[in-house]
């Protein structure tokens, strides 16, 4: 494509004038024209929603001050409510040298963004009767009839115990199955990584999702089943229990039954040599507070479809895309006509599912994106906020979302009836307070 080079503040001091001109998308508070949409559903005027246009204004210049200080190259922020458009920005690049500005049909890669996805997979099975959320896992996938969990050691001399009781498949979701990641250190993720077993699918030697479980499940649990939260592998586990309950590999089962009927056109597995335009470059933070690139979308693993579908990291979407699957679950699992889900199940995947046993923060060994975890619990496949005064934070109680490990966001507020997204492409996550900023500017914009 380009050589490419180190963004420092010196660097991006020079580009100010010209990120600035990039960053001049249509206002939030402009009056939406008759029949004017925006992935499909109608923009509005943010009064008609009972929210405030000088309010929203206010998201532009929170962030478009990270893209003028050369920290972000670009950033999208959406927010709906009642089902409507009241805000949406785009600022910035999706590629700075190249000058490719950011786009309402930009590429980003999701990351853990697919783990509520994968969920609602799961859980369409489950309501067509194939387990339920207490089955055992190995009644589905035997290769986890003897699991064992870590005790102490590491590497050939690790001890190890029977479980006290076998993973569910509900464990999956929670991630409360005992599975972790090998970016939490410690010795069973080190056996892991020595396994090729990355949380990422460029990363690992396996042949399909069949094989990369099997690996996975001859390795030690962190912990037994339901005693503690570790974030896990457990959404690509579930996507393997997609497989063999549909019959379907988990990238058919998804396009069929999820992203073709909500009309989630760009959402897949890679990026098809047609759309590589789109797709934004991934950043990463250097130490004097500028970017360098992290991956290319040139010379992308996501250029070509992976061998192991990952349902806790793979995807690839557009911001209007995954505001279709959001906007879905703020609906009580229809859009548009469409039906993916119960009313009821939705509800299900959004409650917390971690009690009193897993203490009262129980994601605190996950730093949410510079935010607090305190009064947040965990459903299916995302948080829920069950104490808004200990987030520090103004979403509702019963609230869901997560985000991704390249800085995107979102949340559904069923009790508002109000979906928020942010979205960049910065890895890691949590280098700045993208989350709770977006929350802060979205909810003190609601004026009835």
């Amino acid at each position: 494509m380009h050589a490419r080079k180190i963004f420092t503040v010196a660097f991006a001091s020079m580009l100010a004038a010209v990120l600035l001109a990039a960053c001049a998308p249509k206002e939030s508070g402009d009056t939406a024209g008759a029949g004017e949409t925006f992935a499909g559903l109608p923009r509005v005027t943010p009064e008609s929603a009972g929210m405030s246009s000088e309010r929203l204004d206010r998201i532009r210049p929170a962030f478009e001050s990270y893209v003028t200080d050369g920290k972000l190259s670009g950033v999208i922020t959406v927010v709906a409510r009642e089902g409507q458009v009241v805000h949406f920005e785009a600022s910035g690049y999706q590629d700075v040298e190249a000058g490719e500005p950011m786009t309402e049909d930009t590429l980003f890669r999701m990351y853990s963004m697919t783990k509520p996805i994968a969920s609602a997979a799961l859980m369409m099975l489950w309501e067509e009767g194939h387990f339920l959320l207490s089955t055992p896992l190995a009644a589905i996938l035997p290769e986890f009839a003897d699991t064992q969990v870590y005790v102490s050691g590491d590497g050939d001399v690790m001890e190890t115990e029977p479980p006290r009781r076998p993973i569910v498949v509900r464990d999956l979701m929670t991630h409360t199955s005992g599975l972790t990641y090998t970016f939490i250190p410690s010795p069973v993720a080190a056996s892991y990584a020595a396994a090729g077993l990355e949380g990422s699918a460029d990363a690992v030697p396996h042949d399909d999702l069949a094989h990369y479980v099997r690996e996975l499940a001859k390795q030690p649990l962190l912990a037994h089943p339901g005693t503690a939260w570790n974030y896990s592998v457990g959404l690509e586990v579930a996507g393997r229990v997609v497989e063999v309950a549909s019959g379907q590999t988990f990238g058919e089962f998804l396009k069929e039954r999820i992203f073709d009927p909500l009309g989630m056109v760009d959402t897949a597995f890679h990026v098809p040599d047609e759309k590589l335009d789109r797709f934004a470059v991934n950043y990463a933070p250097t130490p004097e507070g500028g970017m360098v690139v992290m991956d290319d979308p040139e010379t992308s693993a996501y250029r070509k479809p992976p061998k192991v579908e990952m349902g806790g990291s793979g995807l690839v979407a557009t911001a209007g895309d995954y505001l279709r699957f959001a906007q879905m679950l703020a609906n009580g699992g229809e859009l548009d006509g469409v039906r993916i889900l119960g009313t009821q199940t939705v509800a299900l995947m959004m409650d917390n599912h971690l009690g009193s046993a897993y203490g009262p923060s129980p994601m605190s060994s996950l730093n949410l994106d510079m935010g607090m975890s305190e009064g947040m619990g965990y459903g299916l496949g995302g948080y829920s906020i069950t104490d808004t005064g200990l987030t520090g934070l103004p979403a509702s109680p019963g609230t869901y979302g997560w985000g991704g490990a390249a800085s995107t966001d979102f949340l559904v507020d069923p009790e508002e009836d109000l979906v928020a997204i942010v979205l960049t492409q910065l890895l890691p996550t949590g280098t700045y307070p993208l989350r709770p900023t977006m929350e802060v500017l979205t909810y003190q914009a609601i004026v009835e």
